[in-house]
């Protein structure tokens, strides 16, 4: 063979494998047109063929549907979650323990009132006193009441301030069931929540400034939430009365879909405009009066002389013992008791004046001058005071925006209808109250032979210097917490299984022991048999 022949063939050969490269190096770039596994890829929509074989035509991948759109109302409120809500929950995060704790609480109690807003899009309003209502609120009432119990299971918490600021100020998400106005009930929590969030300011703005921008950081929310209220929902939540299904059904789509997630606000376009400036803080470092400012450097000046120690004595005069008094008592006889202006030359004329007599104690309760009886309901709080031996229970209607307020009221009965957020008394013995449900604490100060019977639920009962407590529990409210302190013969009587028993009687214990063990301080209930 000539060597023209073999490079010939080297040729040929040569062109078929480049060829078949670029067929490789095609396919790569262009999946429509390379080869995988063994199929030709074919041209779009047709048929995938396999070499020597043909197999079924595989249909075009459909794309997802798009998301169903959200109203604006509710995109609005979940940019508030994420912008002003997940910056206090940072900022609480920084703190730590059980104020973030507390915050993570204050998180899923906004997520539930956004999944409550989104129902009212879908839904026809149900009847408020339905039970379907009341399974529509249940979430958001759960974390709202989980927030609160914080506060109260830790009262003796170096941050106490700092939840109760927070446990004030979460009661503000009743608004979506107030109406018309909503905003100004709204305000009025905000109110409420200062009343401890200043103290916090107060004792932190010259210590930690981290504390002072949580406080901030929640008064901003409220702020934002008002602005939004006013803007969505100025005079209350608003249903889909037209076209909306059933509440029940309503409350079902939601749950199961991925809608109530809380999605970004808009990066851009659609996003409200910005909250207005919070107004300057209270200005705290007042100038104290000057008498206090003259007694405090007058206490400085006696600390400075007591810590020259023995040096202190070093100016004064030595008393012969002829010069003494006490001593010699013609000298008593004969001369009075010098003053101070004597180192001076001159002698007092008369003896110092007796201290001046303690002032008059107060007069007793039953002899002050009795103040008129009140039952008024002011904003969204209840104020019921100063009523005595009344002869009829004394009635009220509430809702959950309502907080009731109870003082100085004696030998009465209560009743309160409806559901209320939360109830206080102090300074009312033997009062009698009958509730039917409350969303969290009944708080009892210094009310002696109180009584108080639960128709529905009732979260937790607070009692503090009360000497004798009577607690009738409803089958719902089994579930309830009762927190004692400085408290004797308190009895929680507990219903009976079926309605032909009687009340169970169940005595909270007062006894304790405590031991150390291992360095720690055991504390056990002292139980009496016999």
């Amino acid at each position: 063979m000539s060597e023209s022949t073999v490079l010939i063939g080297l040729m040929c050969r040569l062109e078929a494998a480049t060829s078949r490269l670029e067929d490789m190096a095609q396919a790569t770039i262009d999946p429509t047109a390379g080869v995988s596994g063994g199929l030709v890829a074919p041209a779009p929509g047709a048929a995938l063929v396999r070499q020597g074989a043909q197999s079924a035509p595989i249909p075009p991948a459909q794309a997802p549907p798009p998301p169903e759109p959200l109203p604006r109302a509710i995109e609005d409120f979940g940019g508030l979650i994420n912008g002003d809500v997940q910056k206090y929950v940072s900022l609480s995060e920084g703190l730590g323990g059980l104020v973030a704790e507390q915050a993570q609480a204050v998180s899923r109690a906004f997520s539930a009132q956004r999944k409550f807003l989104v129902i009212t899009t879908k839904a026809k309003k149900p009847d408020i006193a339905s039970p379907t209502y009341m399974e529509i609120l249940t979430d958001l009432q759960k974390q709202m009441g989980t927030v609160n119990d914080i506060r109260e299971a830790n009262r003796g918490s170096p941050l106490f301030n700092h939840l109760s600021t927070v446990s004030e100020g979460i009661t503000a998400l009743a608004w979506v069931t107030y109406e018309p106005k909503p905003a100004n009930y709204l305000i009025e929590i905000l109110e409420s929540a200062q009343f401890y969030g200043n103290r916090v300011l107060k004792e932190y703005k010259e210590k930690d400034q981290k504390h002072v921008d949580w406080v901030q950081s929640f008064y901003q929310i409220f702020r934002s939430l008002t602005d939004y209220v006013k803007h969505h929902y100025n005079n209350g939540v608003t249903w889909n009365n037209k076209d909306g299904v059933d509440a029940k059904e309503a409350l079902k789509q939601v749950e199961s879909s991925r809608s109530s997630v809380v999605t970004p606000a808009p990066a851009s376009g659609g996003a409200p405009p910005p909250p207005p400036p919070p107004p300057p803080l209270p200005n705290f470092q007042e100038t104290p009066p000057a008498t206090a400012k003259s007694s405090e450097g007058a206490m400085d000046a006696v600390f400075e002389q007591l810590s020259k120690g023995e040096a202190v004595t070093a100016g004064l005069k030595k008393v012969d013992k002829s010069q003494m008094t006490h001593k010699n008592p013609s000298l008593r006889a004969t001369a009075p008791v010098p003053s101070r202006s004597e180192s001076t030359g001159s002698v007092s004329s008369s003896r110092a004046k007796s201290p001046a007599p303690p002032g008059k104690k107060p007069k007793p309760e039953s002899m002050r001058t009795k103040k008129p009886s009140k039952k008024e309901l002011s904003g969204n709080k209840w104020f019921i005071e100063n009523h005595e031996n009344a002869s009829e229970p004394i009635s009220i209607d509430v809702d959950m925006s309502h907080s009731i307020l109870i003082s100085k009221c004696s030998n009465t009965t209560l009743r309160i209808n409806g559901k209320a957020t939360a109830i206080s008394i102090d300074n009312s013995p033997r009062l009698s109250l009958i509730i039917d449900s409350l969303i969290s604490v009944v708080d009892i100060v210094k009310s002696p032979n109180f009584a108080i019977q639960v128709l529905g639920t009732l979260p937790t009962i607070l009692l503090d210097q009360v000497d004798g407590a009577t607690i009738y529990l409803s089958k719902e409210s089994l579930t309830t917490e009762v927190f004692t302190s400085k408290c004797t013969s308190v009895n929680i009587n507990v219903p009976p299984e079926d309605d032909s028993g009687d009340y169970r009687e169940c005595p909270v214990p007062e006894q304790f022991k405590s031991t150390i063990k291992n360095g720690q301080l055991i504390t056990e209930i002292v139980e009496h048999s016999g």
